[in-house]
């Protein structure tokens, strides 16, 4: 119904038109200039009484005018934009090498057919809102015509058989956001304690920096330093190299470089990286594997098979990225003396490249709350948390009597931490010991290393819950491993984010009778933001982004926790994470001054080392960009070298995300339904999380790629 006839408004707009009928010339010929304005001195009139202030006819008519005209220029540079933007989105899919592995996943395939519904509805509820059914609905007895008879059924179906379920739906994931919610401000909580009361691990002895004389006599036990890497040709330098420098007798350590490399070039670059070290007086061995299986797991536990391995009383771990300080044994071998149940001892991880992009830096958000708060807290308080897979140094004893390393998930970190608090061993985490690595630049590589992070852990809780229940520990261990460590921060956390921010969300725009209260999507999701990125405060101009990412990247946490959960698709597939070779500017001007001690001694083992074949070697990589060291160049110049190679090289073409540009059409499509009905809050989060999807789904986050 139309509302009835504004009279008063119609006679005063009649009397200002014949007042002002009259123009300020005695010509009556003269036409009136519409372009010209007459501006008076306030001393040319009398003040104008208060009730004189209204504006009149001509001057209404100009400023409808003017805001028409700047509503139509907004709308056009809108319209400009957009098809720029689409413009750019079409070469990129064009141009860009699909997520084939995405779109055959049962996830995408629904999410598609959300998006075709969510787009039909936009549909009706336009033309609802053009015939003006969204003030008041017409009902079915009141109906005239077959498209008001469609949609009175539609809103009474809508109202009566869909609202029900989904509100029921966004309850559950409401209560459990708020218990995860709960438990993050718990762990705050825990840390404030630590950092008040300046709570820390204590050795019973200590080793002094720089090994002399004296020291001679200590009680140094025999430490076995790992290093398994496959195909990894950027960093394999400077991780061998910074663990053969590290300040422990040499006679006291072994170093096992367990490469599982297929690529053969690889292979001899890093036995030629052994063989120089070898020279230099070190004990290192290289190992390869020629069946790669079990992934790192088998790597792990073919080395450990090895009969001399029974001679040392410790193993430290490191990947192939990471680059521990020269006095990592010295802060962390102390830990075991006296505590004879110690498994343990695990160290921080630290970025070199945590500034390098966007990318980075929200990741540098995320681990930072993990080790600040997660590991120091479980450490402190419970004396368990999940073995991170490196920089960490194991007691040999308890590795074999917690079944040694299993290839049963891509986990196998996890899947030995668990055992062994199962057998009653405990961890310590050190959160002021650090070792420098690499963060993935390239969305790519964070997808795949956290498609495998969210499905093993689902592996790994399918095979060990009866392990869990049947296993010697108290009923809080064994509460705290099933309901905190699996279901609350592995399961639960990946479920809410996606279905109630990504599903649910977008769907109560179409269903107004379902709705999520504001606190929901604003307050609540913003104060966890606010604390997670209290660990790296450096980045709180990141905290809308990081917020914004976080439920981005849901979507393969959840696709990754379903797939490893019911075994789906590739749950079992290992990728390696993609690595740079970055290290810090202190640490390689370090490097590069010890390098040049020994600059000599590299020259002779060049010559030696040409009657064993490694002239083949240089022949064979000569024309590649990554020389090994054994080269006369100084290691500053081959760093360099490696940079320009790296920018100069081939580089990469952009992938397109389908699955997560057809969340971002989804959530664009509801952020328009809910323009229409005026749901502000709403309509932010709906258009810039959907703005999100998009950047990411066409690859624009990360590694700058062309």
């Amino acid at each position: 119904m139309s509302p009835p006839p504004n009279y008063e408004f119609q006679e005063w707009w009649s009397k200002q038109q014949s007042s002002h009928t009259s123009l300020s010339t005695d010509d009556p010929d003269h036409k009136p200039t519409w372009s010209t304005l007459d501006i008076h001195s306030p001393s040319d009139q009398t003040a104008p009484d208060k009730s004189s202030r209204g504006r009149n006819a001509r001057q209404l008519s100009w400023l409808f005018i003017l805001k028409f005209h700047q509503v139509s220029s907004f709308f056009s540079s809108l319209l400009s934009s957009s098809f720029s933007l689409l413009l750019t989105a079409n070469r990129r899919i064009t141009s860009s090498t699909p997520d084939r592995w995405a779109e055959t996943t049962r996830l995408y395939r629904v999410i598609k057919s959300i998006l075709i519904l969510a787009v039909l509805l936009l549909v009706v509820e336009l033309a609802a809102h053009f015939k003006g059914w969204h003030l008041a609905s017409p009902s079915s007895a009141e109906v005239s015509s077959f498209v008001e008879l469609v949609y009175a059924n539609w809103v009474f179906v809508r109202a009566n058989y869909l609202a029900p379920p989904l509100q029921g739906l966004a309850n559950v994931c409401i209560v459990l956001f708020l218990i995860q919610s709960v438990d993050r401000i718990v762990l705050m909580l825990g840390c404030f304690w630590i950092k008040f009361k300046r709570i820390k691990p204590v050795p019973l002895v200590e080793f002094a920096a720089g090994r002399d004389d004296v020291e001679v006599g200590m009680d140094y036990p025999m430490v076995l330093l790992q290093i398994p890497m496959c195909n990894e040709r950027e960093v394999y330098q400077q991780s061998i190299a910074a663990v053969c420098i590290q300040d422990w007798p040499k006679e006291r350590m072994l170093i096992q470089v367990l490469d599982d490399s297929d690529d053969v070039d690889v292979q001899l670059l890093i036995k030629t990286e052994v063989h120089k070290w070898q020279q230099k007086g070190v004990r290192i061995l290289y190992r390869h594997r020629l069946i790669r299986t079990g992934y790192k797991a088998g790597n792990l536990k073919s080395a450990m098979g090895c009969d001399y391995v029974k001679d040392y009383e410790f193993v430290a771990i490191f990947d192939a990225d990471f680059q521990p300080g020269p006095d990592f044994l010295k802060k962390t071998i102390p830990h075991f003396k006296g505590n004879d149940d110690l498994a343990l001892v695990q160290t921080r991880w630290a970025f070199v490249n945590r500034d390098e992009n966007l990318l980075t830096r929200l990741q540098n958000i995320n681990l930072s709350f993990h080790f600040e708060v997660e590991q120091q807290v479980n450490g402190i308080f419970i004396n368990f948390f999940g073995f991170n897979g490196t920089a960490g140094v194991w007691r040999i004893k308890a590795l074999e009597e917690s079944g040694g390393w299993l290839e049963r998930t891509t986990v196998e970190d996890m899947d030995i931490a668990v055992r062994a608090h199962l057998g009653g061993w405990k961890f310590i985490y050190l959160n002021d010991v650090k070792c420098l690595c690499e963060l993935p630049e390239s969305y790519e590589a964070y997808k795949k290393q956290q498609h495998r992070w969210h499905s093993g852990p689902m592996q790994l809780f399918r095979l060990c819950f009866l392990d869990i229940i049947r296993s010697k520990v108290g009923w809080a261990k064994k509460a705290n491993l099933i309901f905190l460590f699996f279901l609350l921060r592995k399961l639960i956390l990946p479920f809410y984010s996606f279905t109630l921010f990504c599903i649910i969300l977008p769907m109560t725009m179409f269903i107004p009778e379902a709705q999520l209260p504001i606190w929901v999507v604003c307050y609540i999701p913003g104060l966890m933001s606010i604390l997670s990125i209290l660990p790296a405060p450096r980045s709180f101009p990141f905290i809308v982004p990081y917020l914004l990412f976080e439920n981005t990247m849901s979507v393969t946490k959840f696709n990754a926790m379903i797939s490893g959960l019911f075994k789906f698709g590739s749950s079992y597939e290992w990728i390696v994470t993609k690595k740079l070779g970055r290290s810090s500017e202190a640490d390689l001007i370090a490097f590069a001054e010890k390098e040049a001690e020994t600059q000599e001694e590299s020259v002779a083992l060049l010559h030696r080392a040409s009657s064993v074949g490694e002239k083949e070697v240089e022949t064979q990589v000569g024309s590649k960009t990554f020389l090994h060291r054994a080269s006369s160049e100084s290691v500053l110049e081959e760093l360099n070298k490696l940079e320009m190679a790296r920018k100069n090289g081939k580089r990469k073409r952009n992938r397109v995300y389908r699955q997560e540009l057809v969340l971002s059409f989804l959530l664009l499509t509801a952020s328009a339904r809910s323009l229409l009905s005026a749901q502000g809050i709403h309509f932010y989060f709906l258009l810039f999380q959907g703005i999100t999807f998009l950047v990411v789904g066409l690859d624009l986050i990360g590694e700058q790629v062309s």
